[in-house]
């Protein structure tokens, strides 16, 4: 490989950052190969923890690593990615701070790009409800909790006391299910132990699922199950009903029911990048890009794809993998091998194939709900095994460290309670920047 060859990989979740690290270790040291990493977000965050960021059980900083950190031999750019074009291999990004646009170039393009949340273009709700898909989104409900136990603490009117307390989030998946069980858990000892003016009684908590019962990924004696828990630990658990509508102190719902509540939480669907839905390729009706067995998106040979953004088949039953970081992990094995393979010109390439060896979520203070191995496993027992799995998959040292030390400190003391406001971004609107000139395909536009 006398040219140099040019890798990169656009997003920074799950995928972007494994494939980054197993590129990095294929190609350590080697002159010929440049790696480059585009990600709206300066930081990997460990998406599986973000409900227990939302009820203060471990510090935002415990499940973000910095991606420079992790860029071993690679060049990283923080920006968000604007377009994509496959016959000039381009990718346009534009940078946060003051919007000036920049293009790269790529010989070998992966797209590990997540979605967003997914309001099924519903505008009251998008208005009203906090989202759980990204740190600043758990930062504001877990703020937003503490100010309506502050709120609710200083009222003398029953009824508004009651729907400051009552918290109601959309979605019967993992991240609504665990984000209901963390917040239940927060207000209820909360009121316990420092708010006893509030009453135990007025706390509402409820849990809205289209599905037949909730968790359907574990099936249904163990969904079924999952909802009795909470259930017994004053979750009102609602199946069979949509979210329609809302305002600022309320939900509606598709039954004809309004639950007056001053906090709504959805985590009901995942929206594909708008960049990715534009792209001029094969696309699923999902808007997923349309992958080969071996993760190369179709038509174009150099562009492997994999994540929420790709739609990929399982072999043996035909049906869709799900979108879990489990998966993705997996994929991203298969498709640093066979970018390899394809770089050094070898002509035989792996399928990916993959069996889920098990899946679990908690509930709550050391209750958990997990399929392992085919076995159901559920209680201490399983909690047990849904932190000991989660902490060893955390890609740093530092931050195992501090998530164990925050658990620890969660079982010796009271949870924090401080209430922090807004928080101030300053943006540049209008500034000149020189350019370089000497490349048409690395530059910042004025």
């Amino acid at each position: 490989m006398s040219k140099i060859k040019k890798i990169l990989i656009l997003g920074g979740g799950f995928g972007g950052i494994k494939v980054l690290k197993l590129v990095q270790k294929k190609f350590k040291n080697n002159p010929n190969i440049r790696i480059s990493l585009v990600s709206q977000d300066n930081y990997f965050l460990y998406t599986p923890m973000l409900p227990q960021v939302s009820s203060g059980l471990i510090h935002p900083n415990d499940i973000t690593v910095p991606i420079r950190k992790l860029c071993k031999q690679a060049e990283f750019y923080h920006a968000a990615i604007s377009y994509i074009d496959f016959e000039q291999k381009l990718v346009t990004i534009t940078r946060e701070f003051d919007g000036k646009v920049r293009a790269l170039d790529y010989d070998y393009l992966v797209i590990s790009l997540g979605g967003s949340t997914n309001f099924f273009k519903n505008n009251n709700i998008k208005k009203h409800a906090f989202a759980i898909k990204t740190v600043e989104d758990a930062i504001s409900i877990y703020s937003q909790v503490i100010n309506m136990l502050e709120s609710a603490a200083q009222t003398s009117d029953l009824d508004f006391k009651k729907e400051l307390m009552t918290f109601t989030v959309v979605g019967g998946g993992f991240a609504g299910v665990e984000t209901i069980g963390e917040i239940n858990q927060l207000v209820r000892d909360s009121v316990k132990n420092f708010y006893p003016s509030i009453g135990k009684d007025n706390i509402s908590m409820n849990l809205i699922s289209s599905k037949e019962f909730i968790l359907p990924e574990l099936g249904p004696k163990l969904g079924k199950m999952a909802g009795e828990y909470l259930k017994k630990v004053g979750v009102n658990v609602i199946t069979k009903t949509k979210a329609i509508d809302a305002g600022e102190d309320f939900v509606k719902l598709d039954n004809g029911k309004t639950i007056p509540c001053m906090t709504l939480i959805w985590a009901a669907g995942i929206d594909i990048d708008p960049v990715i839905a534009e792209l001029d390729c094969k696309h699923h009706k999902s808007g997923k890009l349309k992958v080969d067995k071996y993760l190369r998106v179709s038509g174009h040979d150099e562009v492997f794809a994999l994540g929420d953004c790709a739609f990929v088949t399982n072999p043996i039953t035909g049906e869709p993998y799900p979108a879990t970081a489990q998966n993705t992990i997996h994929q991203s094995v298969t498709l640093v091998d066979n970018l390899y393979s394809l770089i050094v010109g070898k002509t035989r390439f792996k399928e990916f194939s993959f069996k889920s060896k098990g899946i679990m979520t908690t509930l709550g203070r050391k209750v958990a709900i997990a399929v392992i191995f085919g076995l159901h496993i559920k209680g201490p027992i399983a909690w047990l095994i849904w932190r000991t799995y989660y902490l060893s998959k955390l890609p740093m040292f530092e931050k195992k460290f501090q998530v164990a030390t925050s658990w620890m400190a969660d079982l010796l003391f009271k949870r924090d309670l401080t209430f922090i406001g807004l928080i101030k971004n300053k943006y540049l609107t209008k500034v000149d920047i020189k350019s370089d000139n000497s490349s048409i395909k690395d530059f910042f536009k004025d």
